[in-house]
């Protein structure tokens, strides 16, 4: 993605922070979004990206700038697909998870390093952003498992995801598809190691 002029905060340890009131998860709708684009603000999450780096060729992303990635994913709300979901504290939305079949994503079908392992179909976990102030206290849990339930219920079998796995302080801005060990919490089970800081998990939904 293309670099942010200010070098990237990093994940560091730290003591528990305090914990979130209840969340409530809800899909992002033509109603929403105004608190998603409230949530991510001026740079649209991360450099202008408005979720759309895995929805689009590479290219198309680029010369779309800031933009004219907004402007595509409010076309796909406007359609009425749902391309993930919110996450809010009280009425302030605190968090996103994109969540979709696999197919919807151009991104994963072009790259090399997250081919498909096998023929199965599948619901895929992409990316994740949470609010500053919120990081550390939850929130990415609960949405990862909001995903879950959400393509269980639209009838998906088995959800998968492309987590990093750094082994050291990670910036957060390399960590949108999420952590492995958030991933391992929820039920995941790696099933491919295409790269050393980069896996894939799956999650069967059963029946």
């Amino acid at each position: 993605m293309t670099a942010s002029p200010k070098k990237p905060a990093v994940r560091r340890a730290a003591g528990p922070a305090a914990a979130l009131p209840q969340l409530a998860v809800r899909p992002l709708t033509p109603a929403r979004w105004d608190d998603f684009v409230a949530l991510f603000g001026e740079r649209g999450a991360c450099a202008g990206c408005w979720c759309m780096w895995w929805r689009l060729p590479r290219s198309q992303w680029s010369a779309n700038r800031s933009a004219g990635n907004k402007r595509a994913m409010k076309k796909l709300v406007d359609g009425g697909e749902v391309t993930g979901l919110l996450a809010y504290a009280g009425k302030e939305p605190v968090g996103w998870c994109s969540v979709g079949p696999r197919a919807a994503y151009a991104g994963l079908a072009r790259s090399r390093t997250l081919k498909p392992i096998d023929d199965r179909p599948v619901w895929s976990v992409t990316c994740f952003f949470v609010a500053r102030p919120h990081r550390k206290r939850g929130v990415t849990l609960a949405l990862l498992e909001a995903a879950v339930a959400h393509a269980r219920k639209q009838g998906a079998k088995i959800v998968e995801a492309y987590p990093v796995d750094p082994g050291k302080p990670w910036p957060d801005a390399y960590a949108f598809s999420g952590l492995l060990p958030v991933f391992r919490r929820a039920g995941f089970k790696e099933v491919a190691r295409p790269s050393r800081t980069r896996a894939i998990v799956r999650r069967g939904l059963g029946r």
